[in-house]
């Protein structure tokens, strides 16, 4: 078993008071009642960063360690330890069971009893709330940039230009295909005689033997 172990405190006072030593001495002990190991590499701490915000550099290590898959559980003593805002609970704990990390904390274990399970059905409520909210934004922010031609409506370019391939759908990066070009802006010209059909042109190009695009 990886284990792993993050303890946080928000002032300087706590810091002051080794509460966040308090918080490692329990979770050791835990440790070792169970039976596992641990290493300095294993704990993660953020000292005096409120739990009110998600920035803090121990919990972006242990988010990032998490996703490479480097531990199977996190220790922590409390859930207002995690995060003070419920959301910001929920949110994290589905984002390491994602990765194939449980999460328990000592006061508060999961259970099966009927407010454990209900709260599971909430996490789930509120995880599922939270992926149509990104989603709803994602959507909104690509038609303002629609709008505001700062993107593309399309990910490969018509014929007779050329995008960027790091940046297809940068309209400041599209750029002439000069062969082509001069074949579109031929294809306009044959149109523009008398009796020229659009299957003469197709015609024509097949004379040629020039492919479709």
């Amino acid at each position: 078993m990886r284990i792993a172990m993050y303890v946080r405190v928000s002032t300087q006072t706590q810091v002051q008071a080794q509460t966040i030593e308090e918080q490692l001495t329990r979770l050791q002990q835990h440790c070792q009642a169970q039976g596992w190991t641990w290493t300095e590499h294993s704990i993660f701490r953020d000292d005096g960063y409120s739990g009110a915000s998600l920035n803090r550099p121990g919990l972006d290590r242990l988010r990032g360690e998490v996703a490479s898959a480097n531990f199977d559980e996190v220790l922590i003593t409390a859930p207002d330890r995690l995060a003070r805002k419920y959301v910001h609970q929920v949110m994290l704990i589905e984002e390491l069971e994602q990765h194939g990390c449980q999460v328990e904390f000592l006061d508060r274990p999961m259970s099966q009893t009927p407010d454990d399970q209900l709260l599971l059905q909430i996490r789930g409520a509120v995880s599922e709330y939270e992926r149509s909210l990104i989603t709803e934004r994602m959507r909104r922010g690509r038609q303002s940039k629609y709008r505001a031609g700062s993107l593309l409506p399309w990910t490969q370019a018509p014929y007779g230009y050329v995008s960027d391939p790091d940046r297809p759908r940068c309209p400041a990066n599209v750029q002439l295909d000069v062969p082509k070009a001069a074949l579109v802006a031929e294809m306009f010209s044959l149109y523009l005689e008398p009796r020229c059909s659009l299957a003469g042109v197709a015609k024509h190009l097949m004379a040629l033997g020039i492919p479709a695009p």
